[in-house]
Order: C-alpha cells, then sequence, then structure tokens
C-alpha cells in the first residue's frame, strides 16, 4: 500500500499546498473519481489543524490501495475534534461536510506517531473514501 507524506506549517496557504498535493497523488495513481472529494475532506480537516491545533504544524500521510484512499492529518495537539450542534454560518461546518462526503467513515486516533512532529503526543484525524476502505 503506497504513502505519500506531506509537512504541514501553520500557514494560510498550507491547506490549498495539501489539496494540490491530494489532488497529484490520487491523479497519478489512476483514482481520479475520488479526488474532488478527497481534497475537499483534506483541506477541512488540515484547515482545522491550522486554526485549532497548538504546535508546530500537522503531517499529511495519504495511503491508498485499489480504489480506495485514507488521509490522516497529525498534529500535537490531543484535543479531538467534535461534531458541532447546529449551524454556524461563519465556522464549525468542517467536520460535517467530512461525515457527509465520507458517509461517517472518519474518525481520531491516539497518540500520533512522530512522523516529524515535536511531540508524538498529539492526535490524527482520518478519513476514508472509495471501494475497499476500513475504519480503523
Amino acid at each position: 500500500m503506497p504513502e505519500y507524506t506531506l509537512r504541514c506549517p501553520p500557514l494560510d496557504t498550507t491547506p490549498r499546498i495539501a489539496r494540490d498535493f491530494v489532488t497529484s497523488v490520487l491523479s497519478a495513481l489512476g483514482l481520479d473519481a475520488l479526488v474532488d472529494d478527497a481534497t475537499l475532506c483534506t483541506s477541512e480537516l488540515v484547515t482545522n489543524s491550522c486554526v485549532h491545533a497548538k504546535g508546530t504544524g500537522a503531517v499529511l500521510l495519504l495511503t491508498a490501495e485499489c480504489e480506495a484512499v485514507r488521509v490522516t492529518v497529525y498534529d500535537e495537539d490531543r484535543t479531538p475534534p467534535a461534531l458541532r450542534e447546529g449551524y454556524d454560518g461563519e465556522s464549525g461546518r468542517g467536520l460535517w461536510i467530512v461525515d457527509a462526503l465520507t458517509e461517517g467513515r472518519w474518525g481520531t486516533e491516539l497518540p500520533a506517531p512522530r512522523l516529524g512532529l515535536d511531540s508524538s503526543e498529539g492526535k490524527g484525524v482520518w478519513f476514508e473514501l472509495g471501494k475497499g476502505s476500513s475504519s480503523a
């Protein structure tokens, strides 16, 4: 199962770079049907990490097999994300989008592996798309 890693510093440009990275990898692997949903979900998770997580940034890990992809965004903050109740027009829609596009195939894992982060005390937030993937 191929793995691809991207370091994601807490900068305004990082979500766009992460989207471009996911698009490039999935296109190269012939998984074009997953690109739109995967890039949107990736953008939401990376944005959440940049906005809410404490630390030096995040690491994106993309794994792919057959017709499926799993993206995990690891950061140094152990606070798990939560779906917000109700609708806020300004923020808080990211996990709702991820949940809808993945049909609930997302979650968190503790602790985060080192992967170039300053601490192994963080978390990973992941999603899966496509056929043949299974939730962890």
